[in-house]
């Protein structure tokens, strides 16, 4: 394994533990670092490009499969103090073509579009979320109308009852009137 470089061809770090880490963790994520010697480019530090097009040409392999690995790049990477080139921009677009987590339905437009660039992991946790709020909020609605057409129904009787006794009470006025005159 080569230690990772800079863009100026000068190493990351000096610290022995910190460059063995990382090379453990290359190691672990083996995938990434074979495709960027196929590719001709750089595994650490990798730019945000390069990650995007890992995934975009291993997205037959499935989220399942892929997310691990990016996950690895990202340990890499912030491990060794570098920016972690898997957060946002067209890494998060790639990773969210892959995943096809849709955005929450409430959600305005602007924000879907937003969400999109999440990490992956907190797109699963958001729109799990979500899910489980516009659930039971259609229960909650659900249960509402159900009380509703309840109560609706317990009066309905009361009223036809009402509405009996006045039109008894106006054909016995109507008799009465008629005995006087």
């Amino acid at each position: 394994m080569r230690r990772c470089a800079r863009p100026n061809g000068k190493p990351a770090m000096t610290n022995p533990v910190l460059a063995a880490l990382a090379q453990a963790r290359m190691r672990a994520a083996p995938m990434f670092a074979r495709w960027c010697e196929l590719h001709g480019v750089s595994s650490c530090p990798a730019a945000p490009a390069d990650v995007a097009k890992f995934v975009t040409d291993c997205a037959a392999l499935g989220i399942e499969r892929l997310w691990p690995a990016v996950q690895e790049i990202s340990k890499v990477h912030v491990s060794m103090g570098l920016a972690d080139p898997t957060l946002g921009g067209v890494a998060a677009a790639a990773i969210n073509d892959v995943a096809g987590i849709d955005p929450p339905r409430a959600w305005p437009a602007e924000r879907k579009q937003r969400f999109k660039s999440l990490p992956h992991d907190l797109q699963i946790y958001v729109a799990a979320h979500e899910a489980r709020r516009e659930k039971e909020i259609r229960r909650a609605q659900n249960e509402a109308a159900t009380a509703r057409q309840k109560l609706a129904a317990s009066q309905q009787p009361a009223t036809q009852a009402t509405e009996g006794t006045e039109a008894y009470d106006t054909e016995e006025q109507r008799i009465d009137k008629n005995i006087t005159a």
